[in-house]
């Protein structure tokens, strides 16, 4: 494994062909400063370019916190800089990452190792899958300091759990356990908090396998589709259906079929 530091708030780990991030502020219950959301995005943008990383896992340092949100110093400040400030340097850069991690075309995986409040529950609504240490809780707590959510959760969290499920976490700010983030979809199942990273690159390692022009394509299906009528949403799974009939992963995938059938 090969480790290296992007920002001294994240660090950069490689194993084969998963890179693991790990948001490393754990004094500050890995907030999300600017610098922190910036070293992000940069790490993901190296990510996509390199093709011998195939998947992310997605952590925070400590056992406490996954991300308690927007660092409320940098939140504070943009905010008494007035609306256009505060449209540009939160909601953009906010929005900007969770839309990056939910269109992703590698597959990336949130390890909630704590609590995931604010912008950490957000970044794990974008995540395309999530796994949950026993003890991590979820909340969307913006509303008691007078604002939606404002990292894309006001329309992702909804959109997952159901309107009313959704609007019961945003307008309440009550926190919920793991195995209540289970159940209602947030995050695909609970483990064990010493099995978390083991787990999760587990479940990477069984999409690896496949090629990745067929892992980018149902990625890309999914999450253009999720939210169209049903003929459109159709239409974009021809399209990817298309994109990968040329590939060498259909060649190979079809090859390896007539084999076992042999």
């Amino acid at each position: 494994m090969s480790a290296t530091v992007i920002e001294p708030t994240l660090r950069v780990a490689r194993d084969g062909a998963i890179t693991t991030l790990t948001i490393d502020r754990p004094d500050k219950l890995n907030a999300l400063d600017y610098a922190t959301i910036d070293a992000l995005t940069a790490a993901l943008d190296a990510v996509e370019a390199d093709d011998t990383q195939r998947a992310v896992v997605l952590t925070g340092a400590g056992e406490r916190a996954f991300s308690a949100g927007a660092d409320i110093t940098d939140l504070a400040g943009s905010i008494a800089g007035g609306v256009d400030r505060a449209l540009r340097e939160i909601v953009r850069r906010g929005q900007g990452l969770t839309r990056r991690i939910e269109e992703f075309p590698k597959p990336i995986i949130a390890a909630v190792n704590g609590l995931a409040y604010g912008g950490g529950c957000e970044v794990t609504e974008a995540a395309p899958l999530a796994l949950a240490a026993a003890h991590a809780t979820f909340a969307k707590p913006e509303i008691g300091l007078g604002f939606p959510p404002p990292f894309g959760g006001s329309q992702r969290l909804p959109r997952h759990i159901g309107r009313k499920r959704g609007l019961e976490l945003i307008l309440t700010g009550d926190p919920i356990d793991a195995a209540r983030a289970a159940e209602l979809g947030l995050v695909n199942r609970v483990v064990p908090a010493a099995d978390l990273l083991d787990e999760a690159n587990a479940l990477a390692e069984r999409i690896v396998r496949h090629s990745a022009s067929a892992v980018h394509a149902c990625l890309a299906a999914v999450t253009r589709g999720i939210g169209l009528p049903i003929d459109e949403g159709l239409a974009v799974e021809a399209s990817w259906f298309a994109v990968t009939v040329p590939t060498e992963g259909v060649a190979n995938g079809l090859a390896r079929f007539r084999d076992r059938r042999r």
